[in-house]
């Protein structure tokens, strides 16, 4: 199998781009997904969270306030540090027995917001960036997700830099512009991927 690491800025368009490669016929594991998942009621995930966190990080329904925890850990960089240690070898657990019921010529996709800022890209046979320029994620976190552009740029600075992704990238989609010219760029990559697929169970 070709294990893909997929990353991209928020408002980068990343989203659509797993979208489509699941479309072509990759496997796709979403870690954002997972570490919500982790989380849910009566998981050990959710009792981890709590017994480090208070009960204050519950909703009325016994459900994870995100909100709540957000502004507890995003203020507090050893609090995220002690929210990651719980969740992160959660994900990867679950991420790992996912993995393995793909076949040998199957192309996996882990769809991983934080590749860049956690140097995961050695986890992976390659990675592939979409890339967008800084103006264009304001653009569309403002415009399509409606967030105030003093909360979009506080979330684009909390992430790697564009350099620092471009770093990391075997392959780039440029999503610069409008969604029409982003079909056939991914299309191109998936070919790629295909065939490293095929190399690989060729030379196994």
């Amino acid at each position: 199998m070709l294990k893909v690491g997929l990353t991209g800025g928020i408002g980068a368009g990343k989203s659509e781009v797993s979208r489509l490669l699941v479309s072509y016929g990759a496997v796709l594991i979403d870690a954002d997904r997972i570490a919500r998942e982790v989380v849910e009621p009566g998981t050990p995930g959710l009792a981890a969270v709590v017994a480090a966190f208070g009960d204050g990080v519950l909703t009325a329904d016994g459900t994870l306030d995100r909100p709540r925890l957000g502004s507890i850990v995003f203020a507090d960089a050893d609090r995220l540090a002690t929210l990651n240690a719980i969740v992160h070898p959660l994900v990867g657990a679950r991420s790992a027995e996912l993995e393995s019921h793909a076949g040998a010529g199957d192309v996996v996709v882990h769809d991983v917001p934080l590749l860049a800022e956690n140097g995961l890209a050695p986890l992976y046979d390659l990675v592939v960036v979409v890339d967008a320029s800084p103006e264009t994620q304001l653009d569309r976190l403002v415009r399509l997700r409606g967030m105030a552009a003093s909360e979009a740029e506080a979330r684009m600075a909390a992430q790697a830099t564009r350099a620092k992704r471009l770093a990391v990238a075997d392959l780039v989609i440029d999503n610069d512009g409008p969604l029409d010219a982003l079909e056939p760029q991914v299309r191109k990559v998936w070919d790629e991927l295909e065939r490293r697929a095929r190399a690989a169970v060729t030379d196994a």
